[in-house]
Formats: C-alpha cells, sequence, structure tokens
C-alpha cells in the first residue's frame, strides 16, 4: 500500500486489529453422559481456529499478535418459543497486511465482528486499487455464498 504523507510517497504495511466470535453450541452425549456444553464447545472451536490461523500461511497476511482473553459469553437466539442459548468464544487478532483486499477472505466470514485500522491514520486509494478492492469483494462474497449453499442443500 501506498501512503502519501507531504510530498513523500512511502509503502508501508497497514495494520488493523480484528475481532471474530466463534460459536459454540451444547453437543448432547449418547447416553446419560459425554455430552460438551455450548461454553466447551465455543472453547475448543475457537482452540481449532486459532491452530490454523497460527499454522497456515495466509497471502499478503502476517499475523502479529493473537489475543484469547476475552471471556466465553452465552447469548440466547431465536424467536418466540424456539429460543436456545449459544455461547461465543472471541479472538482479536492484530495483522500487517500489504493491500486491502488481502483482508477480505477474513471480513467475509460470518464469525467477523469488528475491525479497528492501528496504522497509517490517513489512507489515499487510487482508482485502480478500489476498482480491484470492489472485484476482489465481489468475488469473496460470491464465493462464500457458494459454500453456504452447498452446505445447506445437502
Amino acid at each position: 500500500m501506498k501512503i502519501r504523507i507531504g510530498n513523500e510517497l512511502l509503502t508501508e504495511h497497514i495494520r488493523v486489529r480484528i475481532r471474530v466470535d466463534y460459536r459454540g453450541e451444547s453437543k448432547s452425549g449418547r447416553f446419560f453422559f459425554g455430552g460438551k456444553s455450548k461454553e466447551l464447545m465455543a472453547e475448543t472451536i475457537r482452540e481449532q481456529q486459532v491452530a490454523l490461523l497460527r499454522n497456515v500461511p495466509l497471502q499478503g497476511i502476517i499475523i502479529e499478535d493473537v489475543d484469547l482473553s476475552l471471556d466465553v459469553y452465552a447469548v440466547t437466539e431465536g424467536e418466540g418459543r424456539r429460543t436456545h442459548e449459544v455461547a461465543y468464544a472471541p479472538i482479536i487478532l492484530t495483522l500487517r497486511i500489504e493491500n486491502l483486499d488481502d483482508l477480505l477472505p477474513l471480513l467475509i466470514k460470518p464469525e467477523f465482528r469488528k475491525i479497528e485500522f492501528l496504522s497509517p491514520d490517513t489512507v489515499s486509494l487510487h482508482r485502480l486499487d478500489m476498482e480491484r478492492l470492489l472485484y476482489r469483494l465481489s468475488q469473496s462474497f460470491q464465493q462464500e455464498m457458494k459454500i453456504l449453499e452447498q452446505r445447506y442443500l445437502r
């Protein structure tokens, strides 16, 4: 990413902080024991995702920090009589990215909650960079929709 400071044009990485919350629902056991609580399921999913993020490289993304200090929380979801509690396990990722479009695979996931830009203070996008960003956004969204359709049509 090229950043203009005064008359100078610098190439700098963008630093962002992203919050993702992984969902966990309780699983009943086969008999009277062996079931997992919703909090334990959310913790397990969070640990699996953190292991994936640390071990599988993402193109254009450098993971600086993974913060697991936030507590698991429960929310009641549903409407009317069909309500149930679901637990969420949050992660805060501090990332260094080369281009904004490298961030799209993380932003279109249903677990994404919040993004905060740490540096630089201002970013100026060229027309071609904006076109590339919007094109990649469209492609990523369409790909995620195909995955969801395949998952729910089975």
